[in-house]
């Protein structure tokens, strides 16, 4: 996987980096491992999730699972789980995490590299997770395929449960409530599990339909190489998505709005087959 050109701050910082600067997808075998360490702590939407799982039993289909962030809750509820995930990266850090975990979780979890715009498990599930505000890793094409396959796996009654990212009408790129420009770039930075500390870059233009998200170590030193990964994703917004679900034939049942700041909010929704 190509990592795409790197925008705004984050990419001239890239050019004063020069040749020591190694870019990577976040989801390619070297981004893997940094994205799982930046990721490993943060708990966002985790319990939100788990809740809204616990009211439907039976087994769950976790779509994009990466490095298990919300897998091993799934676990923990003391479900059968198949984590359905693209990254061999990423794949191999949750098959690590799963062979350390008590045998009562790791005898309850299949693993499967698959794209989860295409994917045939030959069977069906009661409960399908897809968290992270993934689906807007897909475009308009592998967001049908994903629905598409969402509906041939849920089974009669099921919940597919999902998160995206819902503009903030006042936080907009490009204007504020007072229609002064707003910050086209945030710049975050966290602790990994490991302890290393990264700066991490969000882009995001005036009218554009993505996101650029790049991550550096916090602290560059005055030579060397230096790792850097990137990823583009796209701004999907709760309307929007609701629209595409029910042209699928899938009826947004309720959304449940997740505490955050910035320019946007994630909202999970949850969906069922309409009748």
């Amino acid at each position: 996987m190509t990592p795409p050109k790197v925008p705004g701050r984050a990419g001239e910082l890239l050019a004063e980096l020069g040749d020591r600067a190694e870019l990577h997808d976040v989801y390619d075998e070297t981004g893997s491992p940094i994205y799982h360490d930046f990721s490993l702590k943060d708990t966002h939407e985790v319990r939100e999730l788990v809740g809204l799982v616990r009211r439907t039993p039976g087994a769950v289909l976790e779509l994009a699972a990466g490095s298990g962030r919300l897998t091993l809750p799934l676990l923990a509820l003391g479900r059968e789980v198949t984590a359905l995930e693209l990254s061999g990266g990423m794949l191999r850090l949750l098959d690590e995490r799963l062979a350390q975990a008590p045998g009562r979780l790791r005898e309850r979890c299949v693993t499967v590299r698959a794209d989860m715009s295409s994917f045939a498990l030959g069977r069906r599930f009661e409960v399908i997770v897809l968290g992270t505000t993934s689906v807007s890793l897909l475009d308009e094409e592998g967001r049908a395929g994903l629905y598409a396959a969402v509906r041939e796996h849920l089974a009669p009654g099921g919940r597919f449960l999902l998160s995206t990212a819902d503009i903030v009408a006042s936080g907009a790129p490009g204007s504020d409530a007072t229609g002064a420009a707003a910050e086209v770039e945030a710049v975050i930075e966290a602790v990994g599990a490991s302890g290393r500390v990264y700066r991490m870059h969000d882009h995001w233009p005036a009218g554009s339909a993505t996101r650029t998200v790049t991550i550096f170590p916090a602290t560059v030193g005055d030579d060397g190489p230096v790792t850097v990964c990137t990823t583009t994703v796209g701004v999907l917004p709760a309307d929007r998505l609701e629209s595409e679900l029910a042209g699928a034939g899938l009826t947004v049942l309720s959304r449940h709005p997740l505490p955050g700041t910035g320019r946007y909010r994630d909202v999970l929704l949850e969906v069922g087959v309409t009748a």
